[in-house]
C-alpha cells in the first residue's frame, strides 16, 4: 500500500516539517513560557514588597521567608517528578509527621544518638514511600486513592505512638544547626545548603538523564512509554521512594527547627506543596513541567504570604489570595490552549482563503 505525503505530490508545494514545540527560536520558547511568567511574577512581587511593605527588606524577614519555605521547597522536588508522571502523593505531610515522631522517640525514649535516629527516621520515610510505590506501580491502584489512605494511616500511626504528648529534648548542636545562618550577617539559613544539593540532583535526574525522559514519556502516555522501553512501574516506584526519603529528611528538619516532635507536625502541608508545584507550571494531567518554575512558585507563595503578614492581613485573607492565584494558574493552561486553537483556526482560514484565490487565478489563466 502506498503512502501519500506532501513531498510525494508533484502539484502541491513542499511543506517544511517542524516539531511544534521547536518551531520557534529558543529565546521565544524560554520567555513565552509559564515558568518564565512565574519567575517574572516572583521578581515583581519582591520589587513591590521591598518598596511598599515596611520591614520586608530586613534580614529577619528574608531569613524567616527562606526558613519557613524550606520544607515546601524540599518536598516539591520529588512531587514535581511524581505529578509529571500523572500521579500524585497526598501522604507526604503525614510521612513528615510520622518521621518527626519517630526521630523524637528514638532519641528521647530509645536513647539513640541523633545521627542514628536521623538515619532510622529517613529509613521509615523510605518504607512509607516504598509502600505507596508498591501499591501504585505494581498493584495498579490509583495514586490519589492510595495516598489518601496512607495520609490517614501514617498520621494515625504517629498519633498512636505519641498520642497528645510531645518530645522536646534534642541535642543542642543539632537544633542550633537547623536555625543557623550560612553567614552571620546574611539572611540565608543553613537548610539552604542541603536544599541546593538536592535541587541540583533532582534537576539532573528530571531534565538531564534518560530516567527523566522516561518520566515525561510516562506523563504523556504510559502505554506508549512502555513500548519505547521505559520501565513504567519501576520509575514510579523509585519516585515514591524518593518522595518518602525527602519527607523523612523534612520530618527531622521540622522537629529540630521547631524544637518539638509531635504527631500534628506539618498537618496540611501537602496542599501547600501541590499548590506550589501546579503554580510553577507543572500540568496536573502529567507530561509537562520544569523544576525552576516550581521553585519560583514556592518562593512566590512565600513572598506573598510574608508581605501580607507584614501588612497585617489575617491568615484567612492570605489563604483566599493564594487560592485564587492557584485557580487562575490551573485555568491559564486551558485558556492558553483555547486561545492557541483560535489563532490556529484563524490562520488556517486565511491560508485556505489564499489557496482558493490562487487556484481561481490558475484556472482563469
Amino acid at each position: 500500500m502506498s503512502t501519500l505525503s506532501p513531498e510525494s505530490t508533484a502539484d502541491s508545494p513542499s511543506v517544511e516539517r517542524t516539531y511544534a514545540a521547536f518551531s520557534r527560536p529558543m529565546w521565544q520558547r524560554v520567555i513565552f513560557s509559564r515558568e518564565f511568567a512565574v519567575i517574572a511574577l516572583l521578581i515583581a512581587a519582591v520589587v513591590y514588597s521591598r518598596s511598599e511593605v515596611a520591614y520586608f527588606d530586613g534580614p529577619q524577614t528574608m531569613y524567616y521567608l527562606f526558613r519557613d519555605s524550606a520544607s515546601v521547597l524540599l518536598l516539591a522536588l520529588p512531587m514535581t517528578a511524581i505529578i509529571i508522571t500523572g500521579e500524585i502523593d497526598l501522604s507526604v505531610a503525614s510521612t513528615v509527621g510520622l518521621t518527626s515522631v519517630a526521630f523524637g522517640m528514638l532519641i528521647d525514649d530509645g536513647g539513640l544518638s541523633a545521627t542514628t535516629a536521623a538515619l532510622l527516621a529517613i529509613g521509615i520515610g523510605v518504607l512509607c514511600g516504598a509502600f505507596n510505590g508498591f501499591l501504585i506501580a505494581y498493584v495498579g491502584l490509583p495514586s490519589i486513592a492510595v495516598t489518601i489512605g496512607t495520609l490517614a494511616l501514617f498520621r494515625g500511626i504517629a498519633a498512636g505512638l505519641l498520642g497528645t504528648e510531645s518530645r522536646t529534648e534534642f541535642p543542642e548542636g543539632w537544633t542550633d544547626w537547623a536555625k543557623q545562618r550560612i553567614f552571620e550577617d546574611q539572611p540565608y539559613p543553613m537548610i539552604l545548603i542541603p536544599f541546593a544539593v538536592l535541587a541540583i540532583a533532582f534537576a539532573l535526574l528530571i531534565h538531564f538523564s534518560p530516567f527523566g525522559r522516561g518520566i515525561f514519556e510516562i506523563g504523556q502516555n504510559d502505554e506508549a512509554a512502555h513500548f519505547t522501553g521505559v520501565n513504567v512501574a519501576r520509575t514510579k516506584a523509585i519516585l515514591f521512594v524518593l518522595s518518602g526519603a525527602v519527607a523523612g529528611f523534612v520530618g527531622i528538619y521540622t522537629t529540630l527547627v521547631t524544637g518539638v516532635a509531635r504527631a500534628e507536625n506539618s498537618t496540611g502541608l501537602e496542599l501547600s506543596v501541590i499548590a506550589a508545584v501546579l503554580l510553577g507550571g507543572v500540568s496536573i494531567f502529567g507530561g509537562r513541567g520544569a523544576l525552576h518554575g516550581v521553585l519560583a512558585g514556592v518562593l512566590l507563595i512565600g513572598v506573598i504570604q510574608r508581605a501580607m503578614l507584614l501588612n497585617g492581613e489575617t491568615i484567612n485573607v492570605i489563604n483566599i489570595v493564594i487560592g485564587v492565584l492557584l485557580v487562575l494558574s490551573v485555568m491559564s493552561t486551558s485558556l492558553l490552549a483555547a486561545a492557541r486553537r483560535v489563532v490556529e483556526v484563524s490562520r488556517g482560514a486565511r491560508s485556505s482563503g489564499r489557496s482558493s484565490h490562487s487556484a481561481g487565478k490558475r484556472s482563469l489563466s
